[in-house]
C-alpha cells in the first residue's frame, strides 16, 4: 500500500480533488467525491491486523472453522475496515496549503455488512461540515462510506473528524 501525505502535492493521486485552503473546504460542504479504486481484503491483511491488535478471534483467522460459521468464511475486523478510511480519503482529496493535518477522532461509526475474506471494498466521501478554529485552522467532518462489492449495505460508514492547520489565513 502506498503511503500518502495529504499535505504533500507529490504524493496525492493525480485525480484527487484539490482544495486550496480553508475557503475551498468550506465551499465543498455537501459535496461527495469518489469512488476510489477497489481494494481486495485478503487473508494476509486480516491476519496482519489480527497480529497487530492481538485480536485472533476465529471468525477472522481460522478459515476452516469460519467456513461453517455465520459468514461462511473469515471476515475482516470492523476496525480493520475502519482503519482504511484515511487511506481511502487520501486517495480522493488533497489539501494544498495545510502545514499539518491531525486526526481528531470519530463522531459516528457503523459496520452494516461484514467484509468476507477476498472481498473488494472502495470508498466515497461526503464533506459533512467545516468549522473554522481560529484564523488559520479548520475542523472538517468527512462522512466516508466504504462500499462492499456485491452488497446493498456498505461495510462501514464513519464520520472522520480532522483538523487542518494552515500557515496563513485563506
Amino acid at each position: 500500500m502506498t503511503r500518502i501525505d495529504l499535505t504533500d502535492a507529490d504524493q496525492a493521486p493525480t485525480d484527487a480533488v484539490i482544495y486550496r485552503g480553508m475557503a475551498d473546504l468550506e465551499a465543498a460542504v455537501g459535496d461527495e467525491i469518489g469512488p476510489t479504486p477497489w481494494l481486495v481484503v485478503d487473508q494476509q491483511r486480516i491476519d496482519g491486523f489480527a497480529d497487530d491488535t492481538l485480536d485472533h478471534q476465529w471468525i477472522h483467522v481460522d478459515p476452516e472453522r469460519a467456513a461453517s460459521g455465520p459468514f461462511g468464511a473469515t471476515v475482516a475486523h470492523g476496525f480493520l475496515t475502519l482503519s482504511l478510511v484515511p487511506y481511502f480519503v487520501n486517495q480522493l482529496r488533497r489539501i494544498d496549503g495545510a502545514v499539518m493535518g491531525v486526526n481528531y477522532g470519530l463522531d459516528r461509526v457503523r459496520f452494516p455488512a461484514a467484509v468476507r475474506e477476498g472481498s473488494r471494498i472502495r470508498a466515497r466521501s461526503l464533506m459533512a461540515s467545516v468549522e473554522r478554529i481560529g484564523e488559520s485552522a479548520v475542523q472538517v467532518v468527512t462522512r466516508t462510506t466504504i462500499e462492499l462489492e456485491g452488497s446493498v449495505k456498505p461495510a462501514c460508514v464513519a464520520d472522520l473528524v480532522a483538523r487542518y492547520y494552515f500557515g496563513e489565513t485563506s
